[in-house]
């Protein structure tokens, strides 16, 4: 499990907490960077409030590595496969297609590129509603009772 730390800004209703956290370079890879808010390095998100932690609690946020390194693979690594199979197949097919191979392997390359990313958009979404994806406060580590809610 990955872990970082935040200060909890509000709960929300089902469980859920506004927290405020640094952003780091995980957050690149991450599945529900779409649901993040922030400006600068702050960055708020929603997580699962497990251990009842309340505003102005600094608590350990933990996310299953399993999900980042999927996210991480569909973000990186499958457009760039997708490119290269398409690249492949337009070569190959160029004469079909009464192209050059260069232009034929670009065109059709770049396509299964673009489709890749929107396939990612999609998965990204839906990744970012499930639970597995969605960090947990699992500990809290100070209150500070002078908080004031922003």
């Amino acid at each position: 499990m990955a872990t970082e730390q935040g200060l909890i800004l509000q709960n929300r209703p089902s469980g859920m907490a506004l927290v405020r956290t640094m952003k780091t370079a995980e957050c690149e890879g991450c599945s529900s960077k779409g649901s993040c808010e922030g400006k600068g390095n702050d960055m708020e998100v929603e997580a699962i409030n497990e251990v009842d932690a309340k505003p102005g609690d600094t608590v350990v946020l933990a996310y299953a590595t399993s999900s980042l390194l999927k996210a991480t693979f569909l973000l990186y690594v499958f457009p760039i496969i997708c490119m290269i199979i398409g690249a492949v197949i337009g070569q190959k097919y160029a004469p079909d297609m009464s192209m050059g191979e260069s232009a034929a392997s670009a065109i059709v390359g770049f396509t299964f590129f673009f489709v890749a990313v929107f396939v990612v958009k999609i998965s990204g979404n839906k990744m970012a509603e499930k639970a597995k994806y969605t960090p947990k406060i699992t500990r809290v580590i100070r209150h500070d009772p002078d908080f004031i809610q922003e």
